[in-house]
């Protein structure tokens, strides 16, 4: 169950356009486990390792605070990444949060 799981995460996440952001809970309840936001959150820290790639730094926690720039290369890189494609963060928590959420729930209609 955990595995198929988790290949669900992967494919959501691949899902989330570049300068956008989703939350673990968002991903979950997309899914249908509501309360799994942690097991979307263990998903996330083994993506990197799994192809194809999974771009694990758009997931966020539900504040917008980048609670997995632990599980990255350096403590950086998550951030980096979000620059990268025009998400602003500081202190470790997106700017304008609301304006650069993606809602599986909305955008990818069952």
């Amino acid at each position: 169950m955990e595995k198929d799981f988790f290949t669900q995460v992967y494919q959501v996440v691949r899902l989330i356009p570049k300068g956008k952001v989703t939350s673990y809970g968002a991903i979950a309840a997309y899914l249908g486990a509501k309360s799994s936001s942690r097991v979307v959150g263990y998903a996330m820290n083994s993506a990197h390792a799994v192809k194809p790639k999974v771009p694990a730094h758009r997931v966020v926690n539900r504040n917008g605070v980048l609670t997995g720039k632990h599980h990255f290369a350096t403590p950086y890189q998550m951030q980096e990444l979000l620059e990268k494609e025009k998400v602003k963060v500081v202190n470790d928590k997106i700017i304008n949060f609301n304006n650069v959420f993606w809602n599986p729930a909305e955008e990818l209609k069952l």
